[in-house]
């Protein structure tokens, strides 16, 4: 039965006994069972001051990793250097090392910048590499364009960038502008679909006033073939000093103009064509919806 405070006679001489065994190398658990106090604040009350012994304090795990942390951080090893040598957390070895002076510096301002651009300069190799895979698979992906499936995207692609009847201003016309030759020849492609004669097509330019206006004449020229006889009269457009252009370079060739002649009827089927792709996209819209 525990011991209550205050029913020791001489609770110096306990104080004494419990000290003497301490010192003597008993462990709490030897002086409870030798003084018979199986009440543990007064038993830590009695030994208050003197260290345990030796052979009673736990082994700390982290005691080696905690020597070694120290030994390579004076060595010159960085957090990262350390954490992976060890395998310990940052804030585990800051904690342990917190004490010692920082590393000099080993690499100048300029060889750190050096290393860090090639480390970038790997991981844009891979992610324009990544881009390029994308690219490819959605491409070989498309196959061949059924005639049905040619004539919704032309219809498509000319709402989005042809000319466009208003009420406040009639002209039904099929003009085609764009600068990329891609859309140039999908465009040209389904007029073919259509039965449009290429003689019944004009053409023009249409270019900054600083560019190289001859060689991108010849390069449209070329791309749809057509010689000059078909070609309009170039719209030049007047350079502003106070604007920095972005489209300059050899791969700046101005937009085609594609104008199909006598095309009021074509423009009134193109527009017919484009309100039934949405009537039938917004029902299918609404079957989905329920």
């Amino acid at each position: 039965m525990a011991h209550a405070p205050g029913t020791y006679a001489d609770s110096e001489g306990l104080r004494e006994r419990a000290v003497a065994l301490r010192r003597a190398g008993h462990s709490l658990r030897q002086i409870r069972d030798e003084l018979k106090i199986y009440n543990n604040d007064i038993l830590n009350r009695l030994v208050k001051g003197e260290p345990p012994p030796e052979w009673t304090r736990r082994p700390n795990a982290k005691d080696d990793l905690r020597d070694r942390a120290r030994e390579l951080r004076l060595q010159g090893w960085t957090y990262d250097q350390i954490q992976v040598e060890l395998g310990c957390s940052k804030s585990s070895i800051s904690l342990w090392v917190r004490d010692l002076p920082r590393p000099e510096r080993r690499r100048t301002r300029e060889e750190a910048a050096a290393i860090a651009r090639r480390g970038w300069e790997a991981k844009s190799r891979l992610r324009d590499e990544e881009r390029r895979r994308t690219k490819e698979a959605a491409r070989t992906s498309i196959g061949d364009l059924s005639p049905r499936e040619l004539f919704l995207l032309g219809v498509g692609l000319y709402w989005a960038e042809g000319s466009k009847d208003k009420p406040y201003q009639r002209r039904e016309n099929v003009t085609f502008v764009n600068s990329d030759p891609g859309m140039i020849e999908v465009f040209l492609a389904w007029l073919d679909l259509l039965g449009v004669e290429r003689s019944r097509l004009r053409y023009y330019v249409m270019i900054h006033e600083n560019a190289d206006v001859a060689g991108a004449e010849r390069y449209w020229s070329d791309l749809v073939g057509a010689d000059h006889s078909r070609f309009n009269k170039t719209t030049l457009k007047k350079h502003n000093p106070k604007t920095v252009r972005k489209n300059v370079g050899e791969s700046y060739r101005g937009c085609l103009v594609v104008k199909v002649l006598k095309g009021a009827d074509l423009y009134r089927r193109i527009e017919g064509s484009w309100y039934g792709i949405v009537e039938s996209a917004r029902q299918a819209d609404q079957r989905n919806r329920t």
